[in-house]
């Protein structure tokens, strides 16, 4: 009987050393917001080598290992950002609109806060706001995602062990942190933070912790402006990260603009967020190469716009116009309206012929404002390209989930986007 308990009492000390192995230090997770499937497989399409008869794989081919159910926790099935961010940050699904609390509206702990408190280094990234809805539900609570002021105002006052729960962030919000009523940014400065709000100055912020404040609000698109600022920002992150605590660290990385351009139905826009995000992972699966104690988790908070691929009637969807537009439709519309003469603009902007029906239609819609010109803008390279668009606002489609690193098996196949927060969180409760 002794020898049996001493046999068993062996297992199960090997089995607990076993598991304990198999958890990652790092984790690296990874949110394309609005990025249902028809975005990735766009981008593939997109980035297809033309020359070659084979459509090659993308890194999201890579490392895609399931998919996951998108609900909220009410009865309309599509989620906003809010409940989906919380559902992916503290394993319970929420109303829409909430920011880390339950559907009473009571607090949530998320899984930045708990890491947090075991000791690891965090760290928020977005080309949003940083205090927008995503990354707001990892590090606030509160019963709308519309109050930005007091979510600001979170990331100071929400102390986690007597400390800030955010080590590091990057992103847009100056308008947020640097108000009439409070002076957020010297606030952090006073705590020993960091600061820089210019992305061309990213090189200068050196040590953690850290704060990054690049736009008013969100930063610009990537086809507008710094094609590459999420790629940056996350190479910065994780540089700054590397090796600085024995605890590791958790950072959640989003590329928020994907959903963005897919609210206003912009297919050129959206594939250039997807580029910017599509080498942000690049850089992070590099990481887990160079640091194999580390995970890499991706995945959507839901899907926008009902983005499909072939429109009309017609079994065809044209990548090369979408590559020839240079321009969101928002800052084409801009420059038209500063403008007597739009075919410069047009030709300048886009691969498009300026023909008498475009030219109508443009010179139509300059004549009933910006919104109607944008609009107008977004049809035509819709229409030329074979792009389709059901809604400007979300779908209920399940969304991918890609893995790579130390843990990575765990989140094959169909799950619910809660059982990627558990099992997160049991990791960084190890």
């Amino acid at each position: 009987m002794k020898r049996s308990l001493s046999v068993l009492a062996t297992s199960i000390v090997l089995s607990t050393n076993a598991f304990a192995a198999s958890m990652p230090k790092n984790i690296i997770y990874m949110i394309g917001d609005g990025m249902g499937p028809t975005y990735t497989t766009a981008y593939r399409y997109y980035m297809d080598d033309k020359k070659t008869k084979e459509v090659e794989p993308t890194v999201f081919d890579s490392i895609l290992v399931g998919m996951a159910h998108t609900y909220p926790d009410d009865d309309t099935v599509v989620t906003d950002s809010a409940a989906g961010a919380t559902a992916l940050s503290t394993g319970t699904k929420s109303y829409n609109g909430a920011i880390a609390v339950n559907t009473e509206k009571k607090p949530l702990k998320t899984m930045l806060e708990l890491a947090k408190s075991q000791g690891m280094t965090t760290a928020l990234v977005a080309t949003s706001q940083i205090n927008h809805a995503t990354p707001a539900s990892f590090a606030a609570h509160n019963e709308s995602r519309r109050n930005y002021d007091d979510i600001a105002n979170d990331y100071i006052d929400n102390k986690i062990s007597g400390k800030l729960p955010v080590d590091l962030m990057l992103g847009g919000g100056t308008k947020y942190f640097i108000r009439e009523d409070r002076n957020l940014v010297e606030e952090f400065k006073a705590a020993g933070y960091a600061y820089s709000d210019n992305i061309d100055e990213l090189a200068n912020i050196q040590s953690i912790p850290a704060l990054g404040l690049f736009a008013p609000v969100g930063m610009p698109f990537a086809i507008d402006q710094h094609p590459d600022r999420l790629e940056k920002m996350t190479s910065k992150a994780l540089s700054l990260l590397n090796n600085k605590n024995k605890q590791g660290f958790f950072v959640m990385v989003e590329g928020s603009q994907i959903d963005w351009c897919g609210h206003a139905n912009d297919i050129a826009c959206a594939m250039h967020e997807m580029h910017d995000f599509a080498n942000a992972i690049k850089v992070a699966k590099r990481y887990v190469d160079e640091n194999p104690d580390t995970l890499l988790i991706v995945t959507a908070d839901h899907s926008t716009g009902g983005l499909t691929l072939g429109a009309n009637g017609q079994y065809r969807w044209e990548s090369d116009v979408i590559k020839g537009v240079s321009a969101s439709a928002e800052t084409i519309a801009k420059q038209m309206l500063a403008s007597d003469d739009i075919a410069p603009i047009w030709n300048t902007s886009t691969k498009l012929p300026f023909d008498n029906q475009n030219k109508l239609l443009l010179e139509q819609a300059k004549s009933q404002g910006e919104k109607e010109l944008a609009q107008a803008i977004k049809t035509i390279i819709s229409k030329a390209s074979f792009t389709g668009w059901t809604t400007s606002g979300h779908t209920a489609i399940d969304v991918q989930v890609f893995a790579y690193g130390k843990g990575a098996s765990q989140f094959i196949g169909s799950q619910n986007n809660t059982h990627i927060a558990d099992k997160l969180i049991s990791f960084i409760e190890k």
